[in-house]
C-alpha cells in the first residue's frame, strides 16, 4: 500500500508517465485517453527514434539494446525537460527492460510512472494485424515478447490488461495512477 506521504508529495508536482508495453498492446491510443484525462502533453515515442531504428524495424530486423539507448535518452530528456518546467507529460515507449525503465527513472529524477499495458500473444497479434501504416511487423512480437521484463514489483508501476476497449483501459490506469497520487 502507497504511504499517503509520498502520494502527497507527488500530487504537489508535475508527472512524466510512460505508457508501456510491447508492440500492439496500445500504448499511443492509451497515452493519448491519459493525457486528455490528465491534462498533459503526450509525445509519441516511435517519433523519438532515430531513422536508422526505424529502418531497421521496418526491415523485421530486432534493436539491440545499443540501438535502444539514444532513443530512451532522448524520451529521457523531453521527460527532464518537462518536468524542468513543472509540465507534466505521457509518453508511450516499450520500455521492455527494466536497465531501461531505470535509466529513465534516472533522467527523471524519480517522478515518473509506467502504465504497463500487458496481453496475451494472440491477442496483441490480432492487434499487430489490424493496424495500418505502421513501421512494425508483426514479425517483431516474438522478440519483444522475449525482450521483455514485466516490471512487476517495481516502483511507481500500474498493470492494466489490454483486453477491453480503449476507454477501459485508460479508466483501469487512471484508477491504479490514483493509488499512486497521480490525479488531474
Amino acid at each position: 500500500m502507497p504511504d499517503e506521504r509520498t502520494n502527497k508529495a507527488h500530487a504537489n508536482k508535475a508527472h512524466a508517465i510512460i505508457v508501456m508495453g510491447v508492440s500492439g498492446c496500445g500504448k499511443s491510443s492509451v497515452g493519448e485517453k491519459l493525457a486528455e484525462a490528465l491534462h498533459l502533453a503526450f509525445a509519441e515515442g516511435d517519433a523519438l527514434h532515430p531513422a536508422a531504428n526505424v529502418e531497421k524495424m521496418s526491415k523485421g530486423i530486432p534493436l539491440t539494446d545499443e540501438d535502444r539507448m539514444p532513443w530512451l535518452d532522448r524520451i529521457g530528456d523531453d521527460i527532464k525537460a518537462s518536468l524542468e518546467k513543472s509540465e507534466g507529460i505521457i509518453v508511450s515507449c516499450s520500455a521492455l527492460k527494466r536497465l531501461y525503465r531505470d535509466r529513465l527513472r534516472a533522467a527523471a529524477g524519480g517522478n515518473l510512472f509506467f502504465v504497463y499495458l500487458e496481453g496475451s500473444r494472440a491477442l496483441l497479434m490480432k492487434r499487430m494485424g489490424e493496424r495500418k501504416g505502421h513501421f512494425m511487423p508483426a514479425s517483431l512480437l516474438d522478440s519483444q515478447l522475449a525482450t521483455l521484463e514485466v516490471p512487476t514489483g517495481e516502483p511507481g508501476v500500474v498493470t492494466v490488461d489490454i483486453d477491453d476497449t480503449v476507454e477501459g483501459i485508460a479508466t483501469k490506469a487512471l484508477e491504479g495512477l490514483a493509488t499512486l497520487g497521480v490525479t488531474g
